[in-house]
């Protein structure tokens, strides 16, 4: 817990901007109108104002695009009992991702600083609460997320590489029945999360071509893959199981139950969809933030919703959502049991044969890598906004010399 002095000056501090900014006879609810009119990037913290609109939505499109769009599809497929639900539970994601968008992008305009939503708790329920948030970031959810994409690009990196593999034991380690081995796997995925921070600490130029690079090449995968059906490379087997009169939604009523398993469902979409709010963190680097902040959010949730939609339409165009685990084919599995749930590997080995496999896996070590550069340029920029309010490791509020939280 943050000692009491931390808290009061992060409290102190809170409040003094807003004294200076309004009449103490405001309510706390207007405050922050008022603070965001001064960013504090123009008064001397050091950030470059180096990312334009398109910058800001690769970051949120790039950090959101990870390889859960290539594989949580077959876990939704057995949960919903027809297709149309499997893209209707891609919808809703997308439709709730948007407004969340459109929610957090006007507080991004009132609080263009580095930090994103520790800010917004901060200034709306207590710096306690926004410890609680950013340490939980800090311990579990952007490291976690960093650890699990990386060991998403080193898998499928696997497949062109056959070295880097889970079974490739370096040093054996297992505590209480989980398996703590180092792996080649790992390895690389630490590897290159490594290589990743050395090109953010060169500044957010670098970052951003990186980002810029790495982000449109998968879009345009994943554009390449919603354009099957237009394209007219379709299964016939699978079409008409999916799509046939009656089928698209198998007839089954509303109830409670139907609700639920939809709700179930969007676990998988909803990890999918996420990310979308990093480009925050960077508020201060972002030019005309109260602007492009928000435009950048809305404009990039709405381009990933569009593009996961059209990409379930390409499976369901491919593969017939339900199967058999005992399938000795690629179609006899279904999106429901593709093996290990790659429905994206699945779905191009229908379409390619297998080297359509060798595509995908090209596909999803563009996609991780981007989205890893994504995660690791913003996570930094909330710590620096804790240690300025000290509520982190004094040391953070330091920038190197290319103006990054290093």
């Amino acid at each position: 817990m943050p000692s009491s002095a931390g808290i009061d000056r992060a409290s102190s501090g809170r409040n003094n901007r807003a004294t200076d900014a309004a009449p103490t006879s405001v309510p706390a609810m207007s405050r922050p109108a008022v603070v965001s009119r001064v960013p504090e990037a123009d008064s001397g913290s050091g950030f470059r104002r180096d990312l334009g609109l398109f910058d800001a939505t690769m970051v949120v499109a790039g950090s959101m695009i990870g390889s859960g769009i290539f594989i949580v599809s077959a876990d939704i497929a057995r949960t919903v009992p027809a297709p149309g639900w499997l893209l209707l539970v891609w919808i809703a994601t997308g439709v709730m991702t948007v407004f969340a968008a459109l929610a957090s992008g006007e507080l991004a305009g009132m609080f263009p600083r580095a930090g994103g939503q520790y800010v917004y708790l901060r200034e709306a329920f207590g710096p306690l609460t926004g410890f609680l948030y950013g340490w939980t970031l800090f311990l579990v959810i952007q490291t976690g997320t960093i650890a699990a994409v990386g060991v998403a690009f080193a898998k499928f990196l696997g497949v062109y590489v056959p070295w880097v593999s889970a079974g490739n034991v370096f040093v054996p380690l297992h505590v209480g029945g989980a398996d703590f081995s180092l792996t080649s796997q790992r390895l690389v995925g630490i590897l290159v999360v490594a290589l990743l921070t050395w090109l953010n600490t060169r500044g957010v130029r670098t970052a951003k071509w990186t980002q810029n690079l790495f982000t449109t090449t998968k879009i345009g995968a994943l554009a390449i893959l919603a354009m099957v059906p237009l394209l007219g490379l379709r299964n016939p087997e699978a079409v008409a199981a999916n799509f046939a009169p009656g089928a698209l939604f198998g007839g089954a009523p509303l109830t409670s139950a139907l609700v639920m398993a939809f709700m179930a469902a969007m676990v998988g979409s909803l990890f999918s969809a996420d990310a979308w709010n990093n480009i925050a963190f960077a508020g201060e680097e972002v030019k005309e933030p109260h602007r492009n902040l928000a435009r950048s959010m809305v404009f990039g949730t709405a381009l990933v919703t569009l593009l996961y939609t059209l990409a379930n339409v390409a499976y369901l165009c491919l593969l017939p959502l339900h199967g058999s685990p005992d399938g000795a084919s690629v179609v006899e599995r279904g999106i429901q049991h593709a093996t290990e749930d790659r429905v994206g590997t699945a779905a191009m080995q229908s379409l390619l044969g297998a080297s359509g496999g060798l595509v995908m896996a090209a596909f999803v070590v563009i996609s991780t890598f981007g989205c890893l550069n994504g995660l690791i340029l913003a996570g930094p920029r909330l710590y620096y906004a804790m240690a300025r309010d000290a509520l982190f490791f004094r040391q953070a509020t330091g920038l190197n010399e290319s103006g990054v939280p290093a």
